[in-house]
């Protein structure tokens, strides 16, 4: 798909296309003004910075607001090399989730609908969106900031083109953001969890932060899926692994621990928590740790057997760390 944005005048004509030909329900929008939990409060954001739109540049433009909001100076001009794609006159989603985890932050796509962006501008949370602002078969697309919903004055209001408040109807604006999918993203510091966070995709999002080697932010951000997640085994594993990939051995047998105490079933916890005992040069507990993972097996089982045998071919020098009681 093509996401192109056309100057205002034209962004303008087509909004007015949309509103003559608005044949269209609202489902969303009917259900949150007949919701009491919706409906008698406004949501608004504070703190977003603006950057008026270059032609066709509003990929850079939102994406610069979200990040600059989350803590990231940067400027639409800076994002345009990464965002930007000349021959396609606009920004990919999958280019805008990139960039934002190479600043260093959290890119979360919400759950599609009306109910998530309402729970996400009521927690503080801004929501980078994408809308077609013409028709089926004249697409404008164009990404904007929403940081402004008041459902009692049928009223959206977004970081949009050269508008700092943009103000649209909710019915239309259901309509054009429905065009894409209701397709939202959040741009959240690494202490920040979305409001509407889910366990699994929460982390997989960490995890790619993790795998661009930012491991400060990653660390952090999985002490906070802890927080609401303190049982998860993939949170508790992708803490470990960030902690022994910045050397911290203490915070990643801590983390291995945990996740083998609370999921004694899990071959990775006890494979992961050997080769860091090993490390630090308790032989006889990183061989125990080892056994136990070789023996719950699984897909990964060589990989386990591989751990236990390079401990294994130290274990007649035990050192004096496993000589000592272990009083922990």
């Amino acid at each position: 798909m093509v996401f192109r944005m056309h100057r205002v005048a034209a962004a303008i004509f087509a909004v007015t296309a949309a509103v003559l030909s608005g044949c269209a329900t609202t489902p969303q929008t009917d259900r949150a003004r007949a919701s009491t939990r919706f409906g008698s409060e406004t949501s608004r954001v504070s703190g977003v910075p603006f950057f008026p739109q270059k032609a066709f540049q509003c990929g850079p433009a939102s994406l610069a607001e979200a990040l600059s909001w989350s803590g990231v100076q940067v400027t639409p001009d800076q994002l345009s090399p990464e965002v930007y794609l000349p021959k396609r006159r606009g920004s990919l989603q999958a280019e805008m989730v990139a960039a934002v985890r190479r600043n260093a932050r959290i890119a979360y796509v919400i759950r599609p609908g009306l109910p998530s962006l309402l729970q996400e501008l009521a927690a503080g949370n801004p929501v980078v969106i994408l809308e077609n602002l013409g028709l089926s078969w004249y697409p404008v697309w164009h990404y904007a900031v929403v940081v402004d919903i008041n459902v009692n004055a049928d009223m959206i209001t977004l970081r949009s083109g050269d508008f700092a408040r943009q103000r649209m109807p909710l019915g239309l604006f259901e309509r054009t953001w429905a065009r894409s999918g209701y397709w939202g993203l959040l741009v959240l510091p690494p202490d920040r969890l979305p409001a509407t966070a889910e366990e699994r995709p929460y982390l997989k999002a960490v995890a790619a932060v993790e795998a661009l080697g930012h491991l400060r932010q990653a660390r952090i951000a999985y002490h906070t899926a802890l927080k609401r997640w303190p049982d998860s085994l993939a949170g508790q594993i992708g803490l470990g692994n960030t902690c022994y990939a910045m050397k911290d051995l203490r915070c990643a047998e801590a983390a291995y621990r945990v996740a083998a105490t609370r999921h004694p079933d899990s071959g990775i916890a006890y494979n992961n928590l050997a080769q860091t005992l090993a490390d630090e040069g308790h032989l006889t507990r990183a061989t125990a740790a080892a056994l136990r993972a070789v023996a719950l097996g699984g897909p990964l089982a060589p990989t386990f057997r591989k751990t236990l045998a390079g401990i294994t071919a130290h274990t007649g020098v035990v050192s004096r760390n496993d000589r000592r009681p272990d009083h922990r």
